[in-house]
């Protein structure tokens, strides 16, 4: 598995999930983690919980000193997390993508399931929130990157 982090000061998913095409407000959070999640096929559910523990851990945010030395669950950071198929593309064959590396939505769906249960195991100890875009459907990702921080983590 593979996620995309940015720290952000507020970030904002919206779905098409109407019949009529409107986008939805699904998902939102003000400081914390925006998390794109994608998987590939050789991902299980060990995966899904170690990429978790991986960026709930990642000491992004800043101490009193300025330094980058906090975790979200340490300064009540929440995540918002959105599966992202297209982190498994491929360019290394022309100019348009291909997505054979990325799972199949039935595979990738209950393992990005399991990583967000696992977030949320970790992020319920420190009152942090954890909310989610919606699967297999077309969103919007508004945020507002943070330093920029923007990290690549894999499990």
């Amino acid at each position: 598995m593979r996620a995309l982090v940015q720290r952000v000061t507020r970030a904002e998913v919206r779905s098409r999930i109407e019949p009529d095409g409107v986008l939805v407000p699904v998902g939102a959070i003000a400081a914390g983690l925006c998390v794109l999640v994608g998987v590939t096929h050789s991902d299980s559910g060990d995966a899904a919980r170690a990429l978790a523990r991986k960026v709930a851990g990642l000491r992004v945010f800043d101490d009193d000193d300025g330094v980058m030395n906090l975790a979200a669950p340490e300064v009540g950071a929440g995540f918002l997390v959105v599966s992202q198929f297209t982190l498994y593309g491929s360019t290394d064959r022309g100019r348009r993508p291909s997505w054979v590396d990325a799972a199949r939505p039935e595979v990738a769906e209950p393992l990005v399931g399991l990583f967000v249960a696992a977030l949320r195991e970790i992020a319920d100890e420190t009152g942090a929130v954890v909310e989610t875009g919606r699967f297999r459907t077309e969103m919007e990702v508004e945020l507002v990157n943070d330093g920029p921080v923007t990290l690549v983590v894999e499990a």
